[in-house]
């Protein structure tokens, strides 16, 4: 028996032992580090993974994805991943080459007529290799789709027509997420499914990314799913809404977890192939992580601080860098409550994920670095005080800055209409239509999903300020004014929005007449026929419900009510139509509101 007991425990021991040699050592003590980055940052929560040739070495969860209820993060739990998006979309059209549906240096419009660009020559040169790596000429023009949202790829690819690039196309590189949005649309295309259909079959299924979805709707119904959260002041943790970017989608909409975002680097790191199997052309892949378009400004030379990080290029999807003399493909992501950072080294075939349900957060950065380290065998690196430092010291100068700032604003100036005159509907063909209301005795704007307080700044500028639903603070990064200006009659015609910094202009919206609803029989009683200096005008209905002006010599206008007895020529900006009454509430005469004076047309009886 003593001889059994004796065997038993020296099983015991050696299982025990065993286990503990597994515990792979270049982790030990990453947790507090990680700990410390949570508390420092005041981040919520994140998942971190590790993969090594090609195998998970190391996948945990850290704080909550739910910081209401202190629902813990696991390795399974979902994240917006954002821009980390854009390599998944880049891979498709390289799948399809690979099936010779498309060549990336034909001009793109071979394969999507429909899409049109600023100017003849983009539409005759861009290519689809120009979109994959930023160097089509466009600047972001990120405001078109992230406040001016829609659910319509189509509504998007329409508005690139109207965007004025900033540079010419090769010229230099300027990210631009409508590019990788098109990218998608090429794909729909050629295949005749949806990018999200050929993700998942493509992509997703054979890497047993089983988790990963493409909605907010589809991320929610998930039981185990990150909320996203923003920091205020630097100390307010405040829960944000989810951000639905799924006309964008293949710019970054995909929503996964970091067990399933470890198969997709697996892959990368193995030429391509999973469990043996290819996924990727491996000649893609090679193309992929080679510079394609050189990045400039920080980072491509080496800084005192860090002479060992430098050049920075781009290739599909991947920005490419030297990290301590090893060669380090990354890409990182963000949208509203979430970061994400994707990252491998492909000579050393070693792969790292980290998720955040934290906006804009320094977290990625430093878990990568921290791990990076650590599996490179490198020296030790306190990347979380060096950020903290370098954070500090920005807030600080932009303190100063703030101090030492002098306001151009114009005190004791009062808007040169009464702020009922700047109500209405704006509308810009390449971003889309906001509008201004009226409340008590102070003007909003209205945008998707955004409700602004426009705080008069001087003369006809407005400065929109934004609020944290939670706390009530101002949550707006830099305000943008709006400039306002009038025609030649005085009526604000329009307002003018530095929406995208790279170009010298600010982009204009045109005032639009909102539409009034007037019913057949109330439109009935301005039909008829109106004297102007000899010239017969004619006023009639189509459809029963639209009223047109019709003058010799010129085409049929349509009249869009807007007041009472007062109509916008809808397709003539600063042109109105009134209809003056008598005391019988009959029309008697027409007036044309033009820039350049008001005529009167007697109604013939």
């Amino acid at each position: 028996m003593r001889k059994i007991i004796y065997l038993i425990l020296c099983i015991i021991s050696i299982t025990s032992f065993a286990q503990k040699s597994t515990i792979d050592k270049r982790f030990a003590g990453l947790d507090t580090a990680f700990a410390r980055a949570l508390k420092d940052w005041r981040a919520v929560g994140f998942a971190v993974a590790v993969v090594e040739k090609n195998k998970v070495i190391y996948a945990k969860g850290f704080g909550y994805r739910d910081f209401e209820k202190k629902i813990p993060v696991t390795p399974n739990t979902l994240f917006a991943i954002g821009s980390c998006t854009k390599a998944f979309t880049a891979s498709l059209l390289g799948i399809l080459r690979q099936d010779g549906k498309l060549d990336f240096d034909k001009p793109v419009r071979n394969y999507l007529p429909e899409l049109k660009f600023y100017n003849d020559e983009m539409n005759d040169k861009i290519t689809l290799r120009d979109m994959m790596c930023h160097r089509t000429g466009l600047p972001r023009h990120d405001y078109s789709w992230y406040f001016f949202s829609t659910s319509s790829r189509d509504s998007l690819i329409h508005r690139i027509q109207y965007m004025e690039p900033s540079a010419g196309y090769r010229e230099k590189w300027q990210y631009n997420n409508f590019m990788f949005m098109t990218q998608g649309v090429v794909a729909e295309k050629l295949t005749g499914k949806s990018w999200e259909e050929n993700i998942r079959e493509k992509i997703f299924q054979p890497l047993n990314m089983n988790r990963s979805v493409f909605s907010i709707e589809d991320m929610t119904k998930s039981d185990d799913a990150a909320i996203g959260y923003n920091l205020l002041k630097d100390i307010l943790i405040s829960k944000t809404d989810y951000f639905h970017i799924d006309a964008m989608g293949p710019a970054g909409s995909i929503n996964s977890s970091v067990n399933d975002m470890s198969n997709w680097l697996i892959t990368w790191i193995n030429h391509g192939k999973f469990n043996s199997k290819e996924i990727l052309p491996d000649g893609y892949v090679s193309e992929a992580i080679s510079s394609q378009m050189s990045i400039g400004g920080t980072g491509t030379v080496p800084s005192k601080e860090q002479p060992e990080i430098y050049f920075s290029d781009y290739g599909f999807g991947w920005i490419l860098s030297s990290y301590k003399g090893h060669y380090r493909v990354m890409h990182g992501g963000n949208i509203d409550g979430f970061s994400a950072m994707t990252c491998f080294f492909p000579s050393d075939s070693i792969g790292i994920v980290v998720l955040v349900n934290q906006s804009n957060s320094s977290v990625p950065s430093i878990v990568r670095n921290l791990i990076a380290d650590r599996m490179l065998k490198l020296k030790y690196f306190d990347w979380n005080s060096d950020l903290k430092k370098a954070d500090d010291k920005t807030k600080a100068a932009a303190k100063e800055g703030e101090k030492s700032n002098i306001s151009n604003r114009k005190l004791n100036t009062k808007p040169s209409h009464d702020l009922k005159d700047y109500t209405g509907l704006y509308k810009n063909n390449g971003y889309g239509v906001f509008e201004i209301s009226l409340q008590h005795d102070s003007l909003f704007l209205y945008v998707g999903k955004h409700t602004m307080w426009l705080r008069h700044y001087h003369y006809d500028m407005f400065e929109p300020l934004e609020k944290d639903p939670k706390y009530g603070i101002d949550v707006s990064e830099k305000s943008i004014p709006i400039q306002f200006q009038m025609n030649l009659s005085g009526e604000i015609e329009r307002a003018s929005v530095s929406f995208e910094p790279a170009l010298k202009d600010p982009i204009v919206f045109n005032k639009i007449p909102k539409p009034k609803e007037i019913g057949k029989d109330n439109l009935q009683k301005y039909i008829g026929e109106y004297d102007l200096g000899g010239i017969i005008a004619k006023v009639y209905l189509k459809n029963d419900k639209t009223l047109f002006l019709f003058v010799p010599g010129q085409p049929e206008y349509e009249l869009v009510p807007t007041e009472n007895n007062k109509f916008s020529i809808k397709s003539l900006n600063g042109f109105t139509v009134q209809f003056n009454m008598n005391d019988k509430n009959e029309v008697t005469e027409l007036l044309s509101i033009q820039p350049n004076g008001i005529f009167k047309a007697t109604r013939k009886k």
